[in-house]
């Protein structure tokens, strides 16, 4: 390894057969990391019961990758620096490969929570630098296209992910979700290496800056554990919660004033002195957050309330992709010729239209009923990533494009996981006010409570069976109420992100068309 390199090597593109393969290769990479973001999602209730631990405990699954994720995230500019893009890439398809093989075999929810950690650190480089070596196998002019492929992959995973999840669990066994990344990591890193070798990037020794790391760590995970055990452990009424409160808020004052001092920092923060960076970075975390609240929420409410099956569900949250697929290369070809806000507002409009059908839901939802927001929701999808990545790396200069995309993207990666927690917390908490507010009409006096009774009585069952069956009958109306606040909620949120879309100033060419494909 050099200890002093220029600082950008140029490979000319690939050609014919080879940009195919590499195309194929990046993408089955890139498949397989966002697959695994989703995939676990409606499995979630067999996994919480095959280990012995409750729901709310099983989103660690998710939240725990989601978090080791966005801490490795903004490290992969500097360790290409140090490693090169190919070797590095090459480490993180290899080492997600085995961690995978690991999270199959956990034999606990401690153990699976950690593999799943590891899972996601490793994962960190893997996205960005697909995207990275993809724009690198395409000419110039073709960036565009290189984008919409991108694009279209990145979408066609969290599709899959539901429907195989939901099919590999009810006919298989949840281990598979993970086992099946072994084959797909197996064909891209052996066509990676042998197309992608001799195209690595020049490296160099930087130092790295431990302490910022460490207090990243530090704040991201104090904040995360406190979002996920607040439900459990009766957020500020407990000490562990106050005390991860403290560390979270005190690690990230300490965390700001060290990046803004420190000569390598791991984190480039002076990006947010760009207007374009912070409104379209914000707007995108935010949004994101929304999306993958009600992405769990979803599954869960159909599994635990509507009596679907882990396949049906996964059916449910499939069509998403329909319309993106077809949208999505249209939408990476035109906005370097549209506005990308305007763009970004119909999609934001788009995802208020879905959430507000979604809140108007009843017990008596049947399946169409419920798969048509899904649908729709699609061009939402297609109309989002671009454009609002588009508009954060508007004007930056290529070199600073790793470092912003690594920061946007851990805002992003950061916001999901919080909307998971926040999400599965504000669910339980108006279920139970709910709950309360339907068992105040259950009493001698109503009659439709006195015909239930009756009813249920005279079809054999004992009063404590009654009681068991109106609880539940209660239950599934509080929960299907407190679904209907929170797409409510949602819908209302996306409306009032639209005017910090608005903020940043029309997105000019260059960079941040080419980097758009990084918006996964």
């Amino acid at each position: 390894m050099a200890t002093a390199a220029p600082a950008h090597i140029t490979h000319a593109p690939l050609e014919g057969a080879a940009r195919v393969w590499g195309t194929v290769a990046l993408s089955a990479a890139t498949f397989m990391n966002v697959l695994d973001t989703s995939i676990a999602n409606v499995s979630l209730p067999a996994i919480s019961g095959d280990l012995g631990v409750s729901t709310t405990q099983g989103t660690w699954v998710i939240t725990s990758f989601a978090v080791a994720n966005a801490i490795a995230v903004p490290l992969t500019g500097f360790m290409t620096q140090r490693f090169g893009q190919v070797r590095l890439f090459m480490a993180s398809v290899i080492l997600f490969m085995i961690t995978s093989l690991l999270c199959g075999l956990a034999p606990n929810m401690t153990t699976l929570i950690l593999f799943r950690a590891l899972q996601g650190f490793v994962a960190g480089p893997m996205i960005p630098l697909s995207q990275t070596l993809l724009l690198s196998s395409y000419p110039r002019a073709k960036a565009g296209l290189a984008m919409a492929m991108w694009s279209m992959t990145t979408l066609v995973a969290p599709v899959m992910g539901p429907l195989l999840g939901g099919w590999i669990t009810d006919n298989i066994s949840w281990p598979w979700i993970f086992y099946i990344n072994i084959p797909v990591g197996i064909v891209a890193a052996t066509i990676t290496w042998v197309l992608y070798r001799k195209r690595d990037s020049a490296t160099h020794k930087v130092p790295i800056d431990a302490v910022g790391l460490a207090l990243l760590v530090l704040w991201v995970g104090s904040m995360q554990l406190m979002l996920d055990k607040g439900k459990e452990l009766d957020w500020f009424h407990s000490a562990t919660i106050v005390t991860l409160a403290v560390l979270a808020v005190i690690g990230f004052a300490f965390f700001l004033i060290w990046e803004l001092t420190d000569k390598h920092p791991v984190v480039d923060l002076s990006l947010f002195k760009r207007r374009n960076f912070w409104s379209g970075a914000f707007a995108t975390a935010v949004a994101y957050g929304l999306f993958f609240g009600n992405v769990v929420i979803l599954p869960l409410w159909l599994q635990q309330w509507m009596g679907y099956t882990a396949t049906q569900a996964g059916m449910i949250m499939a069509p998403v992709g329909l319309l993106a697929i077809f949208f999505s290369p249209i939408v990476g070809l035109t906005v370097g010729k549209i506005d990308p806000r305007r763009y970004a507002t119909f999609s934001f409009l788009v995802f208020a239209l879905v959430l507000w059908m979604r809140s108007n839901f009843n017990t008596q939802a049947d399946f169409w009923t419920i798969m048509i927001p899904t649908i729709i929701q699609g061009i939402a999808m297609a109309f989002f990533f671009i454009p609002l990545v588009t508009i954060t790396l508007s004007g930056l200069s290529p070199d600073r494009i790793p470092a912003a995309s690594g920061l946007s993207n851990f805002l992003r990666i950061t916001a999901g996981a919080m909307g998971t927690s926040i999400a599965t917390t504000l669910w339980e908490n108006r279920a139970a006010l709910h709950h309360a507010q339907l068992v105040e009409s259950v009493n001698a006096g109503s009659a439709a409570a006195n015909s239930a009774i009756a009813g249920l009585g005279a079809g054999g069952l004992s009063s404590d069976q009654v009681l068991g069956q109106l609880n539940r009958l209660v239950d599934q109306q509080a929960f299907m109420l407190a679904s209907n606040d929170l797409f409510y909620g949602s819908a209302l949120l996306f409306v009032l992100l639209i005017p910090l879309v608005w903020l940043a100033r029309p997105a000019r060419g260059g960079a941040g068309s080419e980097a758009a494909a990084g918006a996964h």
